[in-house]
């Protein structure tokens, strides 16, 4: 089985490079095919990587609690480029201040993300959480 092609970055104006390089290393040896834009990316580079790398899924990271300023509108943007299906995750500290992570998933969700996970998630969690959602995207498309 081919590995899936997934685009992963750290969305606005955000330079918190070091959990980039990890999420980098987990997904590829999780067997994805990592496309790593780095730091500081807008949400253009995302959705223009996702296309040209055929990528099944865009995951944003963001660290310096602006992404809910970042991230919104993605999901229209990818929908208006054509990727109607592509899966949306997000995760970091998403947020400025203490607000309950269930606050901080419904807003995410109702942007259009598939899904949303705070800074101390497992990222086994998240990789076998990507399996299965692309598996049942594949299943959906057959």
């Amino acid at each position: 089985m081919r590995p899936k092609n997934i685009v992963l970055g750290v969305i606005g104006f955000d330079c918190h490079s070091v959990g980039n390089k990890i999420l980098e290393s987990f997904f590829t040896e999780a067997g994805f095919k990592v496309h790593n834009l780095g730091v500081m990316v807008s949400q253009e580079e995302f959705i223009n990587a996702a296309i040209e790398t055929n990528s099944k899924a865009i995951m944003v990271s963001s660290l310096y609690g602006h992404g809910e300023i970042d991230c919104a509108g993605l999901r229209e943007r990818c929908i208006e480029k054509g990727l109607d299906d592509i899966l949306l995750y997000v995760g970091g500290n998403l947020v400025v201040g203490k607000t309950p992570f269930a606050e901080v998933e419904e807003k995410f969700l109702k942007m259009g993300y598939d899904r949303v996970f705070g800074p101390d998630c497992s990222l086994e969690h998240v990789a076998e959480l990507l399996h299965q959602d692309l598996l049942s995207r594949e299943e959906k498309e057959d």
